[in-house]
């Protein structure tokens, strides 16, 4: 998670970057901003608004990366969502049919 960066006597923030440091002011956007998550890999999440054309998976099956989970259908097409890795399906969030948002969770594994 990012530290929030100490302002100096100025109001000024110090930004360091591969080739040095820089001095700059910041916006109240900026000062608000919600700051970076990164996700969680074990949690798979609709990438695009779409509708769950097919389901392949069901809560406590074993999957090998790669396997197909279920197809997103979205602007006519049919996106697979694939298992990240080897593991054991630990919730499914969706069935056939279900219109899903975009970074809405569909299968959380283990």
């Amino acid at each position: 998670m990012e530290k929030e960066k100490p302002k100096d006597k100025d109001g000024f923030i110090t930004l360091q970057l591969e080739e040095g440091s820089y001095k700059t002011l910041t916006t109240r956007n900026y000062e608000r901003r919600t700051p970076y998550k990164p996700n969680d890999p074990k949690k798979l999440t609709a990438f695009i608004p779409g509708t769950i054309k097919k389901l392949n998976t069901a809560k406590g099956k074993k999957v090998k990366k790669d396997d197909i989970l279920c197809i997103l259908d979205a602007m006519k097409m049919n996106n697979h969502i694939f298992a990240p890795f080897d593991g054991t399906v630990k919730e499914v969030y969706v069935k056939d049919g279900d219109r899903v948002e975009k970074n809405q969770v569909l299968v959380e594994m283990k």
